[in-house]
């Protein structure tokens, strides 16, 4: 992560600004990669682990959550210029200041275990 940039809050700032490429072309990456796994998960082609079968199950679509979901993780993504993936490793560079994001994403967490049966999904 560190090599492809994606935990420089330049690029981060760049991506939400539309002025490069870069990061869209990172995620975009990882999304066509996660759904060739998962067609290859559901058609039985790869098995999870020690063999078993893997059998996603297909979900009601509940728009109105992703909406909200997606509204916060954004807003804290642009917020703080980190995605949850990347908190660890810019910790491990020594940005001290990013426990404070990782405490906020654990309480945020911790709120969504209380609060999960009062909200849409």
């Amino acid at each position: 992560m560190t090599k492809s940039e994606v935990i420089s809050w330049y690029r981060i700032q760049e991506m939400f600004r539309f002025q490069s490429f870069h990061m869209y072309g990172v995620i975009g990456v990882a999304v066509i990669a996660g759904a060739v796994v998962q067609q290859l998960f559901k058609s039985g082609y790869i098995n999870g682990y020690q063999g078993l079968k893997v059998s996603p199950k297909d979900k009601p679509k509940t728009y109105r959550a992703s909406l909200l979901g997606g509204t916060f993780f954004g807003l804290g993504w642009a917020l703080t210029g980190a995605c949850p993936g990347p908190l660890y490793i810019l910790l491990g560079h020594g940005y001290w200041s990013i426990l404070i994001v990782i405490a906020s994403a654990l309480i945020g967490t911790l709120l969504y275990g209380v609060l999960r049966a009062k909200l849409p999904h």
